[in-house]
């Protein structure tokens, strides 16, 4: 068996690249002088006998094998401080790193919070949130970009273990200053000549509102498309139009905005966690997908959601 003779400080620096993109920026991160970081780089390559970065003058970028690399080292690493510390006592120290792939609509008001808190209870735990489509963070869970994910599922897949939580309903954002906005609830048809903007058709939030207008026999059309959650709500801010939007999306707190339940149909979507089926995940993970089960479960519905 070949013995691969590279150190921790080379993966640390391979690391530190990776994550800020330039040597320059990883070098100040970890108190090294550039040409000296990109030295350790240059013999991790010739050891593995591969390239792991594509470099040019202004950007440093992962090749294909690098991204693999990316991924192994993190868990080497991972585990190597698990191991320092020892298992039973990491809680303790509160050391390592976990990523989480997550719908915006999600990231966007309900994930800071969680962090936040998590954050003062945890302050050596690195999260890192990669807010991404629905079918995007499926492919990140599946792959192992990401120790797990949280969003919602249409349809159940057999590599995915999905672990319902939360009722997140979809609500009418709408100025507070809009006619309709001292209502408790509207009605679909109660909007049909209003201006409706929504997000592209290959969103899994619009799926499931096509699919619950289509069985209610609503056909509405929309003024404008777009591709996420916070362009959505930033067109209904400049008063453009009203939006459907997860109640998770807007916070019930917004300066400008309301956002009232919409029936007849209505709409909810089952938010949770995501993971592969027979992962064991790295202490760490496993510490933020338990605080996480715990805010979603606790999490208060507004007035007029579902429970």
């Amino acid at each position: 068996m070949t013995r691969i003779n590279f150190d921790l400080q080379q993966l640390q620096g391979f690391v530190a690249v990776a994550e800020r993109g330039s040597f320059r920026a990883a070098a100040d991160h970890i108190n090294l002088s550039a040409p000296a970081l990109s030295r350790r780089i240059d013999k991790l390559e010739t050891i593995l006998g591969a390239r792991l970065f594509h470099r040019t003058t202004r950007d440093v970028e992962l090749t294909p094998l690098g991204r693999v690399f990316l991924e192994r080292a993190r868990a080497a690493l991972d585990d190597l401080e698990a191991a320092m510390l020892g298992i039973s006592d990491i809680a303790a120290h509160r050391g390592g790193r976990v990523t989480v792939a997550c719908v915006p609509s999600a990231a966007l008001y309900f994930l800071p919070s969680v962090i936040s808190s998590f954050s003062r209870n945890y302050p050596g735990i690195r999260v890192r949130v990669v807010d991404e489509s629905m079918n995007q963070v499926l492919q990140s869970v599946l792959s192992g970009d990401a120790d797990f994910g949280i969003g919602f599922m249409n349809a159940l897949m057999p590599e995915i273990a999905f672990e319902a939580i939360h009722n997140d309903p979809f609500v009418l954002a709408m100025p507070r200053s809009h006619p309709l906005a001292g209502r408790k609830s509207v009605n679909w048809a109660d909007v049909e000549k209003e201006s409706l903007i929504a997000v592209a058709r290959s969103s899994g939030n619009r799926q499931l509102l096509d699919d619950a207008l289509t069985k209610a026999g609503l056909n509405l059309s929309f003024a404008f498309e777009v591709s996420h959650v916070a362009t959505l709500l930033g067109m209904v801010e400049a008063g453009l139009g009203l939006a459907a939007v997860p109640r998770m999306a807007l916070s019930t707190t917004h300066a400008t905005l309301v956002g009232l339940p919409l029936r007849q149909p209505q709409t909810v979507r089952r938010v949770g966690l995501l993971r592969r089926h027979g992962l064991k995940l790295r202490p760490a993970a496993e510490m933020f997908h338990q605080h996480l089960r715990t805010a979603l479960k606790t999490r208060k519905p507004a007035a007029g959601d579902p429970t």
